[in-house]
């Protein structure tokens, strides 16, 4: 580690990195553009993880396959130093549309700058992890890693993550939306739709009701909050439903927010068992997505090196109307997750406009910058006494105050 008294950052370390990571470069671009070709989704993305694994491991990082009983999980280590800091690998993609979030690109940028920062650690006195992260679009692949384990002893953790064209690239201010997902399942009574109706109890229309009242409630929700319910029902015209399911999510950028706004759309939901008699169990089918919070003194890292790398500083994205299980992260860790915008790039994410563009020269381009600024950021805390002090002293607040509660089971007390 050096010291800040006699040893400042240099443009000279810098550059360093990036000629570390330029000389890896085509490596990190032939993986992530192997990862764009071939899809695959949730708990499934066995080959990018073989292929993230592979890579790491020759490099010299003691890799750990199938982590925390997730088969397309892994933890990859090196160095053995007193700063623990984490780059987390996505690598989902999204049914039928394939990598229109640009996960490819999140882990060419991880590893990348893993790769940038392996001759160092050891000088910056740093235990650097990659650890891969499965099914963060669907089943919270990081809150299980949480959960099992693997962020513990962590004092900080970044990724980045792409969308279309931003005219900014500060992360400080910005942050996401935490989301819950469950499935709402009314029992209700069969019977004969035209003989005996009135001797059933039609679950559909439980599912009916609650419908009607959460799109009432959708007037009285604050910005940046959201609601939405997905049918599943099936059946047939001669016989009253016995049973309904929906699934439904909602979505606020704070945890008070997000539990008020999860109190209101159950009570949509029992409502509909109120009105017709049926039954009704609600299950969570995912882990709860917290709300990112950008560690400050990470962003005013992260804003200094993406700005030496000719990306504009315009003030602060505000609020993505998206959600990721990184948040939980950032609740426990020190972290950053950087919105980076792929120039020119129209559309939305979750498009296949987008899954177009996160294979785009533009896009690969990026993925340059953002490994390049990641391993700057963790160079600069690490080399800084002060720095490197604060992240500790954080890293042990954030882990102080989650053992003191309990994990949030996703549903009302």
């Amino acid at each position: 580690m050096t010291d800040d008294a006699t040893s400042p950052r240099t443009d000279l370390a810098e550059d360093a990195l990036a000629a570390a990571y330029a000389a890896r470069r085509e490596q990190v671009h032939v993986l992530a553009r192997a990862i764009h070709a071939d899809p695959e989704i949730a708990f499934e993305e066995r080959r990018a993880h073989d292929r993230c694994a592979d890579l790491l491991e020759g490099a010299g990082f003691a890799v750990e396959r199938g982590v925390a009983e997730l088969t397309t999980a892994f933890r990859a280590t090196l160095g053995t130093g007193s700063l623990v800091a984490s780059l987390c690998v996505e690598y989902d993609a999204l049914p039928g549309i394939g990598h229109g979030c640009g996960h490819n690109l999140i882990a060419g940028a991880s590893l990348g700058a893993a790769l940038a920062l392996a001759d160092v650690v050891d000088e910056l006195d740093v235990t650097l992890q990659v650890i891969g992260t499965p099914a963060e679009e669907h089943g919270g692949g990081k809150q299980l890693l949480i959960e099992r384990g693997i962020f513990d002893g962590v004092h900080l953790s970044l990724m980045s993550h792409p969308t279309p064209h931003t005219d900014t690239y500060d992360v400080l201010g910005s942050t996401s939306q935490a989301v819950g997902r469950w499935r709402a399942t009314y029992t209700g009574r069969g019977a004969h739709a035209a003989a005996n109706p009135a001797d059933g109890i039609n679950a559909n229309d439980a599912a009916v009701i609650a419908q009607v009242a959460a799109g009432l409630l959708r007037q009285r929700i604050q910005d940046g909050q959201r609601l939405a319910l997905v049918p599943q029902q099936s059946g047939v015209t001669n016989i009253v439903p016995e049973t309904a399911v929906i699934d439904f999510e909602c979505r606020a950028l704070t945890m008070p927010e997000f539990e008020t706004l999860r109190g209101q759309l159950f009570a949509c939901l029992e409502a509909g068992a109120v009105g017709t008699g049926a039954g009704l169990e609600i299950e969570q089918t995912e882990p709860l997505y917290e709300p990112v919070h950008q560690d400050e003194l990470l962003g005013t890292a992260w804003n200094a090196a993406i700005e030496r790398l000719g990306r504009p500083l315009n003030g602060s994205l505000g609020v993505m109307a998206a959600s990721t299980d990184m948040g939980n992260v950032t609740q426990r860790v020190p972290g950053l997750h950087p919105f980076v915008g792929i120039t020119g790039a129209g559309g939305a994410l979750h498009t296949r406009e987008f899954t177009a563009h996160a294979a785009s020269a533009e896009g690969y381009r990026l993925m340059d910058d953002a490994a390049i600024a990641m391993a700057w950021v963790i160079r600069d805390v690490a080399g800084s006494a002060d720095s490197r002090a604060l992240i500790l002293e954080r890293a042990a607040q954030l882990a102080a105050a989650h053992a003191a509660r309990p994990e949030s089971a996703g549903a009302p007390a």
